[in-house]
Parts: C-alpha cells; structure tokens; sequence
C-alpha cells in the first residue's frame, strides 16, 4: 500500500516552514503559521426564483473541490427581495487535510493563470487575523467545469484560513505556497 501525499503539503514541511521559522524568527517549529481550512462560497441571489440554480451550483461546487457541497440557506425573512426564511440562496464547501491542499495546488497551478488578464491576486483581502479572502468572477476557470453544461457564468469567494497571527505572516505563508499575489513584495 503507498502512502500517498499531496505536493503542497510535502512542500510545506520541506521548504515552507523552514522558509517562515528563519524569516520570522520562530523559537518553535509550532509557531509557524499553517492552513487550517479553505472555504468556498457562492453566493445565488437570482436563486430565490428558481430552486434549481442552487441545485446547478452545488453540482458545480462538488466538481471543483472534490467534496460534497452544501446549500447554504437565508437567516432571516427579507420581504423586498421576495426572501424568506430557510430559503436555499447559495452553496458553500469546507476543504481541510489533504483535500485542502489539493485544491491549492490546482487553484494555484491551473484554474488562476486560466483567468482573463490575469495580472496576480491583489493582497488587499486580509482581515488582520491571518486570513485571506478573495473572489473569483467565473467558476469555468476550473477545468473541472464542462463550459458547455454551464447554464449562467457566476463567480464564488474563497477563503484561506490560517493560524498566522499577523497579515504579514499569512501572506509569507501563501507566496511561500507560491500564491501569485499582485505585488511582488
């Protein structure tokens, strides 16, 4: 039996962790900042209409990550929107493990440089507690994606949550991954 393990995450204990450790100076290798999860997230605000699209995008958001998809559903009853509550109006998945870092390395490796103008990711997406948020505009940048089953072009959040304490850590940590951030810096 072979013990298979995903590129990034052989990557993370050969070079990036040793990498941050000297660059920020951390007295124990459990200082250093990992990835804890990735969430993806769409949000269907045209599926208040038609059930049927959040059905699409689950599918959809199944293919790409490789994991089971889950409707996301409405809080609270919005009366100018035609939204109640317990609607279904979005779809969401929760990467950790190995999954995780395989969807990193084909975000990374394949579906980013697919992007139209693809000029990096600007960096202005951190919260100030070491996660990064950014948002894709079409989800047929993933090859997963059959373009011709596509019945509408949407886009999606995607969210890396890590146990960096500062933005400079996580941002360390993901150029480290060799995510393609706008500046070079």
């Amino acid at each position: 039996m072979s013990t298979y393990s995903p590129r990034l995450k052989a990557k993370y204990v050969k070079e990036v962790a040793p990498a941050l450790q000297k660059e920020f100076n951390y007295k124990s290798s459990m200082q250093v900042p990992r990835l804890v999860k990735i969430n993806l997230n769409q949000g269907l605000g045209d599926a208040v209409g038609d059930k049927k699209i959040v059905d699409n995008a689950v599918v959809e958001m199944t293919t790409i990550s490789g994991q089971k998809a889950v409707p996301t559903v409405s809080k609270k009853d919005i009366s100018n929107f035609k939204l109640r509550r317990g609607m279904p109006i979005g779809a969401r998945v929760t990467l950790r493990g190995d999954k995780m870092y395989e969807f990193l390395d084909r975000l990374i490796a394949v579906a980013l440089p697919r992007t139209r103008d693809f000029r990096g990711v600007p960096a202005k997406g951190f919260d100030g507690r070491g996660n990064f948020t950014f948002g894709v505009k079409e989800q047929i940048i993933f090859p997963e994606i059959d373009i011709d089953k596509v019945a509408k072009i949407r886009g999606m959040d995607i969210t890396f949550v890590t146990t960096a304490r500062t933005d400079a850590e996580a941002k360390a940590l993901l150029r480290e991954f060799g995510f393609p951030f706008a500046d070079k810096k």
